[in-house]
């Protein structure tokens, strides 16, 4: 089997032994539910990774999503490190690896950025935390994902902001993008204030811009960003199991980025939920490649 190209061409490894600034690896399985068939979302990071190779040979050219070089004139300091072994419905061993090699990017220290998957994987994502805390989470997403548990699974794509809020390590968390008719009942939102969740509309960005999630991140804040493609208007992102119209913009959801990079600190990225299987014209495939260079970028230049 040919081995598939690693993110705009970086390498398993940097040339000088520098420790690089930031890791992404991918886990195409977290907890799928039973009689599921998660198989589709194992093809996103390698649709990811296909859609950025024609920028590969332009990481040194001018980024004007970025002011400047992706690298902001530095060397390449982001590695690839591939995939970790996963196996549906393996989903105990799925969450120890997920978890494990979470930890070890973050001992090196680097920033890990994690492939999905589906949204289950943010679980084990942000539990590899657990000794760099505390961290605030900043969840992009149509819904609010606070089911306690569905069809006898309590750690699956409908569940992670719950189980993450019972991280002690979890400062607070910030919800954005929300919008539609999704799994919420009345006992999840009531859970999710009761524990602190800022809930911040679709709408709520459209009218006021992306301070109106990033005033809720405390100055100086540790933070994790745990993307779930549907939270991106589908116009834009159509490989996606729930498209939802109104969803957020390229620019705002580059924005939101960059202004979290300024005001706080990316500590972790993941991006999950794309589906390639739906996809339309290779079309969330280079969106959600060009959210994760800007998410790069970001990164490089926080201090």
């Amino acid at each position: 089997m040919t081995a598939s190209p690693s993110f705009l061409g970086f390498p398993g490894r940097l040339a000088d032994d520098r420790a690089p600034r930031a890791v992404i690896f991918d886990a195409g399985h977290g907890s799928t539910y039973p009689g599921k068939d998660s198989s589709g979302y194992a093809l996103a990071a390698d649709a990811i990774r296909a859609a950025s190779q024609d920028d590969a040979g332009l990481v040194e050219h001018w980024d004007f999503d970025l002011g400047g070089p992706l690298f902001d004139g530095q060397p390449v300091s982001c590695i690839d490190a591939g995939d970790i072994p996963t196996t549906m419905h393996d989903n105990a061993g799925n969450r120890a690896r997920i978890e494990a090699k979470t930890r070890e990017i973050l001992a090196l220290p680097a920033v890990p950025i994690l492939l999905g998957g589906d949204d289950s994987v943010p679980i084990p994502f942000l539990a590899g935390f657990a000794d760099h805390g505390p961290v605030w989470i900043l969840q992009i997403d149509a819904h609010i994902d606070w089911r306690d548990e569905l069809h006898g699974e309590r750690y699956g794509y409908s569940n992670p902001m719950r189980r993450v809020s019972e991280m002690p390590h979890a400062a607070g968390m910030v919800q954005v993008g929300l919008r539609g008719v999704g799994s919420a009942r009345l006992a999840e939102i009531n859970a999710a204030r009761q524990y602190g969740s800022r809930f911040v509309t679709a709408r709520e960005v459209h009218a006021q811009g992306v301070e109106a999630a990033l005033r809720h991140i405390p100055p100086g804040a540790r933070v994790v960003v745990t993307l779930d493609c549907d939270g991106i208007d589908p116009s834009i992102m159509p490989g996606v199991a729930a498209r939802t119209p109104g969803g957020l913009t390229y620019t705002q959801v580059i924005d939101l980025i960059a202004g979290l990079g300024k005001r706080a600190r990316i500590a972790g990225f993941d991006i999950v939920e794309f589906y390639p299987p739906v996809d339309i014209d290779g079309l969330s495939a280079l969106t959600a490649a060009r959210i994760l260079v800007n998410a790069i970028g970001a990164i490089i230049r926080q201090a």
